[in-house]
């Protein structure tokens, strides 16, 4: 694993991406603190055309908390439900979902 921060130029942000080999893991936007990691981790990230310099790799040792329950929806799937999201499809699409309503 490494960090890479993006020096390209201005007019693109320097936001830093935690690569594994050429599999982008996760990213930090620039001026933020916390990573998005990433459901799928995106294959085949290029880095021909873009400058990059050495990141810190301490930013992405941070593990998120799973403080969430899972419930079972309508379907017979099992989700999990934090406090502000959940993992069945009707809350990745409309960023809003029954769980979530009946978690709070």
């Amino acid at each position: 694993m490494e960090a890479v921060i993006e020096t390209t130029g201005p007019l693109f942000p320097a936001h830093t991406y935690l690569l594994d080999g050429n599999t982008l893991v996760a990213y930090v936007k620039k001026g933020e603190t916390q990573p998005f990691y990433f459901k799928n981790p995106i294959k085949g990230f290029d880095k021909r055309g873009r400058k990059f310099k050495p990141g810190n790799i301490d930013l992405f040792t941070e593990k998120k908390a799973q403080n969430g329950r899972t419930v079972i929806g309508s379907s017979g799937q099992a989700y999990t439900v934090t406090e502000d999201s959940c993992t069945c499809p009707g809350f990745t699409y409309r960023g809003s979902c029954k769980h979530l309503a009946e978690h709070v």
